[in-house]
C-alpha cells in the first residue's frame, strides 16, 4: 500500500481531529495501526486536538517532573530510614521490628515440662525428640520427656508442632 496524497491528508484530518491509530488504520484501509503511527511520526504530527479526550488522561505539568514528585512522596511517607551514602539494601536500616507472619496458636490447659536435656544419643523410641538450641552450639539438646504414642513428641511439644487441618484451612 503507497501513502497516496489523498490518504495523507485524511491521516492529517483524523489525527488531527483526536482518533486513535487504531481507528484511522480502520478507516483508511489496507494499513495496519503501527503503518499508521509511523506515518504520523514521520509526518511529525505530534500536536494533535483532543475532541474526544477524557479529562484523566489530561495531567497538567508544574516545574517539577512527576517522578520527583512521586519520590519526594514516597521519601515523606516512608518507614524506613536510609544512611546518606547511597541507596543500596545493605545500607536501610528500619525502624520497626518485624511482623511475625505466621499464627502460632496459644497452647491451653497443657503444663510446660521440664526438659531432661537429652544429647542425640541418649533419644530412644519413646523420648520427645524436640530440639532446644542451636545444633551447631555444644549445649544443643532434646526435651527427653517421654513421647506420645503417635509421633515424636511429648504432648506439649506435639500440640506446638502441629495444627489440625481445620484450623490450618480457617487460618487461611
Amino acid at each position: 500500500m503507497n501513502w497516496t496524497d489523498e490518504r495523507v491528508e485524511l491521516l492529517r484530518k483524523l489525527w488531527s481531529e483526536g482518533l486513535s491509530a487504531s481507528q484511522i488504520a480502520a478507516q483508511l484501509g489496507g494499513v495496519s495501526r503501527n503503518a499508521v503511527i509511523g506515518k504520523v511520526h514521520r509526518l511529525k504530527l505530534s500536536g494533535r486536538g483532543r475532541a474526544t479526550a477524557t479529562p484523566a488522561r489530561q495531567k497538567k505539568t508544574t516545574q517539577g517532573s512527576s517522578v520527583q514528585k512521586s519520590v519526594a512522596r514516597a521519601a515523606s511517607t516512608a518507614r524506613h530510614v536510609t544512611t546518606s551514602i547511597g541507596a543500596t539494601a545493605l545500607q536501610t536500616q528500619f525502624d520497626t521490628e518485624p511482623v511475625a507472619r505466621h499464627y502460632i496458636r496459644p497452647v491451653e490447659n497443657v503444663v510446660v515440662p521440664i526438659s531432661r536435656h537429652l544429647q542425640l544419643v541418649e533419644l530412644t523410641e519413646r523420648t520427645c525428640k524436640w530440639p532446644n538450641g542451636d545444633p551447631l552450639s555444644e549445649d544443643f539438646n532434646f526435651c527427653g520427656n517421654e513421647a506420645a504414642e503417635t509421633g515424636p513428641y511429648c504432648k506439649y511439644h506435639a500440640r506446638v508442632a502441629f495444627q489440625p487441618a481445620a484450623e490450618r484451612r480457617r487460618n487461611r
